[in-house]
C-alpha cells in the first residue's frame, strides 16, 4: 500500500482501458486497495429486489472503482494529464507539482 497524489475531488483522465480519454472527478479513493471511483467512468448495474429500505427494487447504475494506476491527475492550468511531484517549502507544506508544466496543482475543496 503506497501514498497516493491523488484525493477526493481531483480532475482525473483515465489511461488506460475501456474508459481511455475520459475525464472525470474522483469521488472517493481507496488506499488499501490502490483503487479511485471516478465521476461518470466504469458504469456498473445492479438489479435488486424490493425491501423495507426500498420498496420498489429496481436496476441502479453506480460507478465501480478501477486500479489507481489507471488515472493520470489533470493540470488544470495548462489542461493535460500530467505525473505528479511533492515540492516542501521551507516552512514544511507540502505542494503538488505537474511535472510536464510546473505548474502548482491545488488541493481539491
Amino acid at each position: 500500500m503506497a501514498k497516493h497524489k491523488i484525493m477526493k475531488g481531483d480532475r482525473v483522465r483515465v489511461i488506460r482501458g475501456n474508459y481511455r480519454d475520459m475525464e472525470g472527478a474522483v469521488l472517493e479513493v481507496i488506499p488499501d486497495k490502490d483503487r479511485v471511483r471516478i465521476e461518470g467512468v466504469n458504469m456498473r448495474k445492479r438489479h435488486t429486489r424490493p425491501s423495507q429500505q426500498d420498496p420498489d427494487g429496481g436496476i441502479i447504475s453506480f460507478e465501480a472503482p478501477i486500479h489507481i494506476s489507471n488515472v493520470m491527475l489533470v493540470d488544470t492550468g495548462a489542461d493535460t494529464a500530467s505525473r505528479v511531484r511533492l515540492r516542501v517549502a521551507d516552512d514544511g507544506t507540502k505542494e503538488r507539482i505537474a511535472v510536464k508544466s510546473g505548474n502548482p496543482i491545488p488541493r481539491p475543496r
